[in-house]
C-alpha cells in the first residue's frame, strides 16, 4: 500500500475540496438508495460533462441489475425462481455472485450475501424488524453454500428453500470501481466517484491527496474523527448509523450477522482502504461482523488492505499497517 499519513481531525464524513479552477466538475445524484457524487478534472467542458453523465448512466444500469427493491431486475428474478430451478443469469451479474461466494470463503461466512434472506423482513424507514420467531424460522436458509453457480451454463440455483441474495454489501463497491473505469476510458486522470459509504479516487486532486473523513459513529455528520490523504485508493465505511431505527434505546440497522439474522454489535463503524472498492466494501461489511480482534486478524492477513475499527465504546483500533504511520 502507498505511503500515506493518518491525520486525527474534526473535518467532514466525507471530505471533498471544492473545485479549484474551471477545468474541474462534481455533480450528485440519488441512485442505488443512495447519494452518488463524482469529481473530476478535465480541460474540455464537453468532455467532463459527458463523463459525468456516463457514470451516472452506468450507475443507473447497475441499480437496475442488481436492485432488489425492482421486481423486474435480474437479481429479483433470481430470488423468485432459483429455489425451484436453475436460473440464467448475465455474465456480469455472475461474476458478482461468483466473487460473493469467495469473499464467504474468505471471511468464514462473516460475508453472506444470503443474509437477505432474513434481512427482507427488516424494514429500517419503517421501524419494523422481524420476531425471534421469524428469524429462527429463515435462520437455516442462511448459508453462502446454498448458492450454486454453474459458470459453463451461466446459472444460479439456491439448494434450500427461503433462499434469497442481496448484492448490497458488495454492490456500490462495484458501482464505483465501474465509474472509474469508464473514466480511464475517456482519459480522465484525476477524478473521485462515490456511493453512500463507498468511495475510489483516481490520481491526485491538484497536486495533493484527495482527503476523505471517517466520520464520528454518535457525532453529527460533520464530527469526523479521522482524516485519510489517498492517492489511487478506494475506501469504503459501514457504519451502525447508516440505515437504522432505535427502539426500546436498542438501534437496529442493515448490517445483518449471519449466524444470528440480527443487527452486529461488535463495532460501531468500520472504515478499509485498499485498491479496490469492490473489495474495500464487502471487506467493511466483514469486518463490522467480525468485530475488532477477529476483524484486524483478517484485514492484516490480507495484502494491500488497512482498517479503522471504531468499537462500542468509541475508542479506534488500527491495523498494523496505519498502526506503524502513526508511529512514524
Amino acid at each position: 500500500m502507498k505511503e500515506r499519513v493518518l491525520m486525527l481531525s474534526a473535518l467532514v464524513g466525507l471530505l471533498v475540496a471544492t473545485p479549484a479552477n474551471a477545468a474541474w466538475i462534481g455533480e450528485e445524484e440519488a441512485i442505488m438508495g443512495t447519494r452518488i457524487r463524482v469529481e473530476l478534472w478535465h480541460e474540455d467542458e464537453a468532455a467532463r460533462q459527458a463523463a459525468v453523465q456516463a457514470v451516472m448512466d452506468e450507475m443507473h444500469r447497475i441499480d437496475r441489475l442488481m436492485s432488489t427493491y425492482k421486481p423486474d431486475s435480474e437479481i429479483s428474478r433470481v430470488n423468485s425462481d432459483a429455489a425451484e430451478h436453475a436460473v440464467a443469469v448475465s455474465d456480469e451479474l455472475l461474476d458478482l455472485i461468483e466473487l460473493s461466494l469467495e469473499m464467504s470463503v474468505v471471511t468464514d461466512g462473516a460475508f453472506d450475501i444470503t443474509y437477505a434472506s432474513v434481512g427482507y423482513m427488516y424494514d429500517f424507514r419503517a421501524g419494523k424488524k422481524p420476531s425471534a420467531e421469524e428469524i429462527e424460522a429463515a435462520l437455516p436458509a442462511v448459508n453462502f453454500r446454498h448458492v450454486r453457480v454453474d459458470r459453463e451454463a451461466g446459472e444460479v440455483q439456491f439448494v434450500q428453500p427461503g433462499v434469497r441474495i442481496d448484492l448490497g454489501g458488495i454492490a456500490k463497491g462495484y458501482a464505483v470501481e465501474r465509474g472509474v473505469a469508464l473514466l480511464q476510458e475517456r482519459g480522465v486522470q484525476h477524478a473521485l466517484v462515490t456511493a453512500g459509504g463507498d468511495t475510489r479516487v483516481l490520481g491526485d486532486r491538484d497536486g495533493r491527496p484527495w482527503r476523505v473523513g471517517i466520520r464520528n459513529p454518535r457525532g453529527a455528520e460533520s464530527d469526523v474523527i479521522a482524516l485519510l490523504p489517498l492517492v489511487d485508493e478506494a475506501i469504503s465505511t459501514s457504519g451502525d448509523y447508516e440505515r437504522y431505527f432505535v427502539e426500546d434505546g436498542v438501534i437496529y440497522h442493515h448490517i445483518i450477522e449471519p449466524g444470528t439474522g440480527r443487527s452486529a454489535r461488535k463495532v460501531r463503524s468500520v472504515t478499509i482502504v485498499g485498491p479496490d472498492a469492490t473489495q474495500t466494501d464487502a471487506m467493511s461489511t466483514s469486518v463490522f461482523v467480525l468485530g475488532v480482534e477477529d476483524g484486524l486478524r483478517l484485514i492484516d492477513e490480507l495484502p494491500d488492505l488497512e482498517a479503522v475499527i471504531v468499537d462500542n465504546e468509541g475508542e479506534l483500533f488500527f491495523s498494523k499497517g496505519f498502526e506503524a504511520l502513526q508511529k512514524d
